[in-house]
């Protein structure tokens, strides 16, 4: 379930049972612009109603709403994320379909809940509803498959709604990449693949566009919110600038080693960037641990006399490690840092110069690269 998993690599509870997998933002779309459309141009709402994935898959979705008047229909569908702890599930995706001047072609629009792009960075301009491109183009597939098989020219306005989509955004990085109003309409596959947290991936490449397309060239990733906000008090840079990487250090330098900035400062807690100092890419605490040994192996190197090495052999937590490496005065959060640095930037490559920022618990500062 780490950073890399591939897309059909199965996952599992810890007792083996298999996890359920569900589906994307953009898929509940596609179903409901489907049944709407044939609703429209048909008089019958599709329930189930069946669409085609990218991959081939062919899902059936079940409606949670249907309603029609003059010129349009609406359908909508209750997002399943399966197992994964997605913030969208449960959500009530709509699609309102309504007759478009002839020779207008297939438009979207955000409606309630769905937010609208005003930073350039992302993969839609300026301006427009935060549907993405995969999404887009399955809507655009069944609108078309449709308005052929009924003899008419595939000329429609399609809106997205979500249901309270304004309030589920602010716990997303939406506000932060420049889309106001709401949730993004995502997915490249249509299948949420649970915990692979590839909408947190997806956010944190988002973040690098956007800094890049507002012309910053330095950027910033942290573990978490404390040591975010030492970064801001030392760096003083735009809030732009500031992505929350989380456990997926391998997300961001990966990206970043084709998708250059200047410079990248990695910010994190002690245990964590220990992990990048180690080598490990997914910091999350259930997919790589400390080296209590790697620590000491520094500590060594550092001249730590043999009581402190004997504490350390002792100890149960790297925090409790930096404790006693700070009591002897070793400067044991900036070797880390010095190690971390050297893989971040074996990663990265020469493109961009990355930096380590060390914050203990209490938000100050432990350890620099340099």
């Amino acid at each position: 379930m780490s950073q890399g998993t591939g897309e059909n690599a199965p996952q599992h509870e810890p007792d083996g049972t298999p996890l359920r997998r569900g589906w994307t933002t953009g898929a509940c779309a596609t179903a409901a612009t489907r049944s709407a459309l044939a609703a429209l141009l048909g008089g019958q709402f599709e329930d189930p109603v069946t669409i085609t994935l990218p991959g081939g898959q062919t899902p059936a979705f079940a409606l949670a709403h249907e309603a029609n008047g003059p010129g349009y229909a609406e359908a909508g569908i209750i997002k399943d994320a399966g197992d994964d702890p997605d913030v969208t599930h449960g959500a009530l995706v709509l699609a309102r379909i309504e007759r478009a001047q002839a020779g207008a072609g297939i438009s979207f629009h955000a409606g309630a809940g769905v937010g609208t792009v005003t930073r350039p960075g992302l993969p839609l301009p300026v301006g427009e509803p935060a549907i993405n491109p995969v999404p887009r183009r399955m809507m655009t597939g069944v609108v078309e498959e449709l308005a052929k098989a009924h003899g008419v020219a595939a000329d429609f306005r399609i809106t997205i709604s979500v249901r309270g989509g304004e309030k589920l955004a602010e716990k997303t990085w939406n506000p932060r990449l420049g889309i106001i109003g709401g949730l993004s309409i995502l997915g490249t596959t249509g299948i949420v693949v649970p915990y692979s947290c590839s909408a947190w991936i997806h956010s944190i490449h988002r973040g690098v566009d956007v800094a890049r397309a507002m012309g910053l060239t330095h950027v910033v990733g942290s573990t978490g919110d404390t040591s975010e906000k030492a970064a801001m008090a030392r760096l003083g840079l735009p809030l732009e600038a500031y992505l929350d990487m989380g456990d997926f250090a391998g997300g961001l330098l990966k990206y970043v080693r084709t998708h250059s900035v200047e410079r990248l400062t990695i910010a994190g807690g002690f245990a964590k960037l220990t992990k990048l100092a180690q080598g490990a890419l997914d910091l999350h605490s259930g997919r790589s641990t400390v080296d209590l040994h790697f620590l000491v192996e520094m500590l060594q190197e550092l001249g730590a006399g043999g009581q402190s090495v004997e504490k350390v052999r002792a100890a149960n937590t790297a925090s409790e490690v930096l404790a006693i490496a700070t009591e002897a005065g070793i400067a044991l959060g900036d070797r880390v840092a010095q190690r971390a640095h050297e893989q971040a930037q074996a990663i990265v490559g020469q493109a961009s110069r990355v930096d380590i920022i060390i914050v203990d618990r209490g938000g100050s500062i432990v350890g620099e690269s340099g």
